[in-house]
């Protein structure tokens, strides 16, 4: 980073109005940046009056020398800033937004630069794109670092200047893990059994040539909330009608994680997706167990999750909820599970 850079972004975040030579040296502690190179960014900032000399303090001896205490003229520094986002306003593709700037600090600008430049080239070389690709491809393509987007606060950055949504950015998520039932494939509905843990998943696995579903679905917690949207792509059934049947924890995480599911799929498949309630009517016939006090609830998933049962079972959840407890999936033993799925008549 240029020295002069490096120092307005320092001084953009200082609260006093007075700041040390020493304090302005220790910004290049370790780092290759010359006496002179560093002076020299000093003075400029002199020139343009944002440093104004302490001149009871003195300067150095050594050249060029520079004041011991400086005055910061926070004012300029913003005028100045500002007026090098105007500067590149009229350089830069017109599809760039530089609007949010001018009320940000002058270091989120001078961060932001570089990468600035770097999608003003793609989009002058290659104008917007028509055809959408994964975040990593199109990341890569922008500023030749295919994490930036995803792990860099890429998304964040071109929010800012108004091009996320025309840059046809695919999120690129886990895949979605299911087991399929070869002797359904054919069907007219295709059934999907979402179940939130591995343990469940694998006990169920058994039972999948015996049950008139497509796919049990490893949901593996918050996960589903966004991979569920995978499923045409990975099982690519020609007009397909899709049913999805949700089985996770009764506890105030897993009630969330269904409520965040069910929006998903109204979204991307057009009708709400039920729970399995012969699993859970079974789980509210056990004894709850503890150890969830410190889950953090959501009043309208809670809600949301109440009305599919009865009175006699909502007074059981909130029982167990209200006092830390919780039923597991795992609360029901393999052999019953498999029994439930068989002898359950699925329609809607």
């Amino acid at each position: 980073m240029n020295p002069n850079v490096r120092i307005r972004s320092y001084l953009q975040t200082l609260k006093k109005t007075k700041v040390a030579l020493h304090e302005l040296e220790a910004l290049f502690q370790g780092l290759p940046c010359t006496y002179e190179q560093f002076a020299q960014s000093v003075l400029e900032l002199e020139s343009d009056e944002i440093l104004r000399m302490v001149q009871k303090q003195g300067r150095t001896i050594k050249r060029p020398a520079l004041a011991y205490q400086y005055s910061l003229q926070k004012n300029r520094l913003k005028v100045d800033t500002h007026k090098d986002i105007h500067q590149a306003r009229l350089l830069l593709h017109p599809d760039i937004q530089l609007d949010a700037y001018y009320s940000l600090g002058a270091e989120n600008w001078e961060q932001d630069r570089h990468y600035i430049e770097r999608v003003d080239a793609y989009l002058k070389r290659e104008k917007l794109p028509t055809t959408p690709v994964p975040a990593p491809e199109r990341s890569f393509e922008l500023v030749a670092d295919e994490k930036w987007i995803t792990e860099k606060q890429g998304k964040e950055l071109l929010t800012r200047i108004g091009l996320w949504d025309k840059l046809l950015i695919i999120h690129v998520e886990d895949p979605l893990m299911f087991a399929v039932n070869p002797y359904n494939l054919t069907g007219v509905i295709h059934r999907h059994l979402i179940v939130e843990n591995k343990t469940t998943y694998q006990a169920l696995l058994q039972a999948m040539p015996d049950v008139p579903f497509t796919t049990l679905i490893f949901g593996g917690g918050y996960r589903i909330t966004r991979s569920i949207e995978l499923l045409p792509m990975q099982l690519p059934l020609k007009d397909a009608a899709h049913e999805f049947y949700y089985f996770g924890d009764i506890d105030r995480e897993g009630i969330h994680i269904w409520h965040l599911f069910n929006k998903k799929v109204l979204k991307y498949f057009g009708k709400p997706a039920f729970l399995a309630l012969p699993f859970y009517r079974e789980c509210l016939s056990r004894e709850f167990a503890y150890g969830k006090e410190n889950q953090r609830g959501n009043e309208e998933a809670l809600q949301d999750f109440l009305f599919h049962f009865t009175v006699e079972e909502q007074e059981t959840i909130n029982h167990s909820l209200a006092t830390g407890g919780y039923f597991p999936q795992e609360i029901l033993p393999t052999q019953e599970l498999c029994k439930i799925w068989r002898h359950t008549a699925w329609t809607t």
